[in-house]
């Protein structure tokens, strides 16, 4: 009996001593695991692309090295196209300060008094007057801390030389990775013992179900949102606006964060390009419009409720996880919170089935007697 008891702890202390351990690899080597989760989330979103190019009679290598050519294709133009437009907003920041500044006491300030009854005092000449006296003022103390920051900035030169290392090696981490992934999952539920392979094929079918409808759902809705941000801020005539766009909707994953820091880099823009209010409501009103496609339309059409991933769950998975792991944690943190999920809902029908769920509690017979005493003797 103590060996049959032994036997049947083996499979729970072998698992656990396999999580601890993989915890302990996750957190020392995370400094060189970006690549790799990044290859691997990659692979696993364009992996039916390539079993669709097998289906076609395209070899799997062939068909690996076009799907990952084609994704880094549209990456790297996407980029190109981005951050350009983004510098060239941070430039004309500095240029058009000085006309934001008379335009706020020529028509904010004046506003404002006569709507709520204030007085508040604005100068134009005398605030760039007080920001120039500033710059001078501090000159020494703005130099001092920049002769600190430069030797930091050496310092870090390994991590931009592991940055630029990362790059070079993502495409062939992807290559890799979707070359190999028939192999992986096969060789995976090899491992498995055949008395647990049923319960294992369901889970993993689950995981599997829910992460590919989350992270490819929440990818066509980011281009679609992108694309709707983008395009409506190119059509009210706002410089940039396509980046801006861009940007709002590659954060949308993050609830509400995209539109938040679309819609605040698109005010300051409106507020530095137009001179009246008209720009800056034709603005809002693009967010507005995209933010109701969004919750009512996009992203209910594309990935549903059918998840359960509310956005409390995914804001607080991403600080988690973020917290725990870093960036590496952060790219991790909805792929693992989609499986936490799964193994929750594992966990709770296993419960729900349970004899210690299930069983009722025996009637107390001497509280019925002691009830019905009393009406005898009524009787």
């Amino acid at each position: 009996m103590a060996i049959a008891e032994k036997r049947s702890l083996t499979p729970w202390i072998v698992g656990t001593l396999v999580l601890v351990v993989s915890v302990f690899l996750l957190v020392k080597l995370k400094p060189i695991l970006t690549p790799f989760v990044i290859a691997g989330i990659l692979a696993y979103i364009l992996n039916p692309m390539v079993d669709k190019l097998q289906k076609w009679r395209v070899i799997r290598p062939i068909g690996a090295m076009l799907v990952m050519l084609l994704s880094l294709g549209v990456l790297t133009a996407l980029l190109l196209t981005i951050v350009p437009m983004l510098m060239d907003q941070v430039s004309n920041l500095s240029d058009r300060l000085p006309t934001f500044i008379r335009w706020v006491h020529k028509q904010v300030v004046p506003w404002v008094n006569e709507t709520f009854h204030v007085r508040i005092l604005w100068n134009a000449d005398y605030m760039a007057d007080y920001l120039t006296k500033w710059a001078q003022l501090h000159n020494s103390s703005i130099k001092e801390a920049a002769s600190k920051v430069a030797p930091v900035i050496v310092r870090q030169s390994s991590g931009m030389l592991m940055l630029a290392s990362n790059l070079v090696l993502l495409p062939f981490l992807l290559y890799y990775f979707l070359l190999d992934w028939p192999r992986w999952t096969s060789g995976l539920r090899k491992l498995m013992p055949r008395r647990v392979l049923p319960t294992y094929v369901r889970i993993a079918g689950n995981m599997d179900r829910v992460l590919s409808e989350f992270l490819r759902g929440q990818l066509m809705v980011m281009i679609i949102m992108g694309l709707v941000y983008g395009g409506g801020l190119m059509l009210v005539g706002l410089e940039s606006g396509f980046a801006i766009g861009m940007v709002a909707g590659l954060l949308v994953f993050v609830p509400y964060l995209g539109a938040f820091t679309g819609l605040l880099l698109a005010t300051i823009a409106a507020l530095l390009q137009f001179d009246g209010w008209s720009g800056l409501l034709m603005v809002w009103g693009v967010f507005a419009v995209g933010q109701f496609l969004e919750s009512f339309f996009v992203t209910p059409k594309i990935v549903g409720d059918r998840i359960g991933l509310s956005p409390f769950w995914v804001i607080f998975a991403l600080m988690a996880f973020g917290q725990l792991l870093g960036f590496v944690g952060m790219l991790l943190a909805l792929p693992l919170a989609a499986i936490t999920l799964v193994l929750v809902r594992e966990g709770m029908q296993a419960y729900v089935g349970s004899h210690y769920y299930q069983i009722e509690p025996q009637p107390d017979t001497t509280t019925v007697l002691i009830e019905s005493e009393p009406s005898k003797r009524m009787d």
